[in-house]
């Protein structure tokens, strides 16, 4: 379960007395909204006991553990995969978009590993992430975090690729969001057709989906054709 707590909007408070109509204008005031942390819930993990069943996984296939190189890699094992499936916590950081910039915004080449659920085999590749502001632009780290937020689990890439817009098109609230993910996974290359090569997946959100011209200009600059 993933725990995130909800963004509260803060108005910022009036100082003083009215400004006098025939007077300047007083500052403009912009409502502040509190980040939204985002934090994946570690309660379930048990390590002495995936150990356990690592080592007894092992030796059902055959691995003799015995030896002083394969003692400890049970022990590996249920790290290694916990890192995998446990994304760092990050705080969803916006900021007014008081320019009003409605140009588009595009994080390339996010590196995206996770693992296939169908085979628990890594999936290693890139994502390719835009959006055009709103009323609230990202701080751009954010964007690699999301994807790696999605990404530290037992995933599928479709679902991956959808899940990434989807939650920053909720969140954030632009006028358009477009993912595209181009990975290799080795349930493929290392293992029954054993066939090189990538998969690529795309969800495209608002504008990036009902605007050819938006839609063009994301998929040329991802490295892809309209």
């Amino acid at each position: 379960m993933d725990l995130a707590a909800p963004a509260t909007d803060h108005a910022t408070p009036h100082a003083g007395p009215p400004a006098s109509p025939a007077g300047p204008p007083g500052p403009r005031t912009t409502a502040s909204v509190s980040p939204l942390r985002v934090v994946h819930d570690t309660d379930g993990v048990d390590l002495a006991e995936a150990e356990r069943a690592a080592a007894r996984f092992l030796r059902a296939l055959g691995v003799d553990l015995d030896g002083e190189s394969l003692g400890d890699t049970p022990g590996r094992m249920a790290r290694a995969y916990a890192e995998l499936f446990s994304p760092r916590p990050f705080d969803l950081t916006t900021f007014p978009n008081d320019e009003g910039y409605d140009e588009l915004v595009l994080a390339r080449g996010i590196p995206v590993r996770s693992v296939c659920e169908h085979h628990m085999l890594p999936v290693v590749g890139t994502a390719h992430v835009g959006y055009l502001p709103g009323d609230r632009i990202l701080g751009l780290s954010k964007l690699a975090r999301v994807v790696e937020h999605f990404a530290c689990r037992p995933q599928v890439q479709e679902r991956l690729t959808k899940q990434v817009a989807d939650w920053l098109d909720t969140h954030l609230a632009p006028k358009g969001v477009g993912v595209v993910i181009e990975a290799e996974h080795s349930c493929m290359t290392l293992r029954g057709v054993r066939a090189t090569g990538s998969t690529l997946t795309s969800t495209l959100l608002g504008s990036f989906r009902h605007d050819a011209r938006s839609r063009a200009e994301f998929l040329s600059l991802t490295g892809l054709s309209s």
